[in-house]
């Protein structure tokens, strides 16, 4: 018997890729089952990550697969990783799932694309810009507001760690010119982004309008890049989110990553722009 729990996020990304795999190989789960040796229910629950994916479980799946032997190892090497998104746990009553899952993902990632034409992106915010943005939600009760300003915040060390991760930000001229809280939260938050734009992981770019069109014209979204899995991609609706895994709609994003970066102020020129702002 085999016990089911909530996935986390690196047990749903190694799911994830196990059904790329078998979806690729053009395999059914029963057809699966009968060519590894593992019963279907415990294949479906592996895919979802409800189960933990030992190495030796990975391996019989991806070989009947016929996946190549470095894209096996690869794999294995992912899901030895320990869960670097524990640092989550004291929040887990007032964040919802799949926030979490986004949050582990990031976690796992060496690199994000993020594009904001509304409000500035998470990872950059300050706590006094993460707390007026908060306390105007009318989804966030005012018993939990604090809290959550302080998961933002925590989440935030993932540019300033040991390891960090790449961030690169494509931000509308809007977003930076929303006003949020007082001028003296605009002005820190504007110091902030100069801040974080002079690190060697962080680049930070501003579309105007005056640009013109670009392929993100739908609005925002999120790459993230992995080491030892393919990208995923993650947008925000309305209090939910979608997480995008499939090849073909991945590379559509990647090719308005490039979009954005292509029409966008350079990273220089953003950032007299930034400047500009602060009065």
């Amino acid at each position: 018997m085999f016990e089911l729990a909530a996935p986390s996020a690196l047990q749903w990304l190694i799911g994830i890729e196990l059904a790329r795999y078998r979806n690729e190989a053009n395999l059914s789960l029963a057809q699966l089952a009968a060519v590894c040796g593992i019963g279907k229910p415990k294949l479906s629950h592996l895919e979802t990550g409800r189960v933990a994916q030992y190495p030796a479980d990975i391996r019989k799946i991806l070989r009947a697969c016929a996946v190549p032997t470095e894209d096996i190892d690869r794999l294995v090497q992912l899901g030895s990783r320990s869960d670097e998104a524990s640092w989550i746990g004291p929040w887990t009553d007032v964040v919802s799932d799949w926030l979490r899952t986004m949050v582990g993902l990031e976690s796992l990632a060496r690199k994000e694309f993020v594009f904001e034409p509304i409000v500035l992106p998470g990872l950059l915010q300050t706590e006094a810009y993460a707390s007026a943005l908060t306390n105007a939600s009318p989804r966030v009760s005012t018993d939990t507001a604090g809290r959550l300003v302080e998961f933002r915040m925590e989440r935030n060390r993932l540019l300033l760690k040991e390891d960090p991760l790449d961030l690169h930000a494509v931000i509308n001229l809007q977003a930076l010119r929303l006003s949020v809280g007082d001028r003296e939260i605009m002005n820190e938050q504007y110091r902030h982004l100069l801040k974080l734009g002079k690190l060697p992981n962080v680049a930070l770019q501003v579309m105007l309008p005056e640009a013109g069109p670009h392929a993100a014209s739908t609005g925002q979204f999120m790459l993230l890049d992995f080491a030892d899995a393919r990208p995923i991609v993650y947008i925000e609706i309305q209090d939910a989110a979608v997480f995008v895994e499939e090849a073909r709609r991945v590379r559509t994003y990647t090719l308005s990553t490039q979009s954005l970066e292509r029409v966008a102020l350079s990273p220089t020129e953003s950032t007299a722009l930034i400047e500009s702002l602060i009065t």
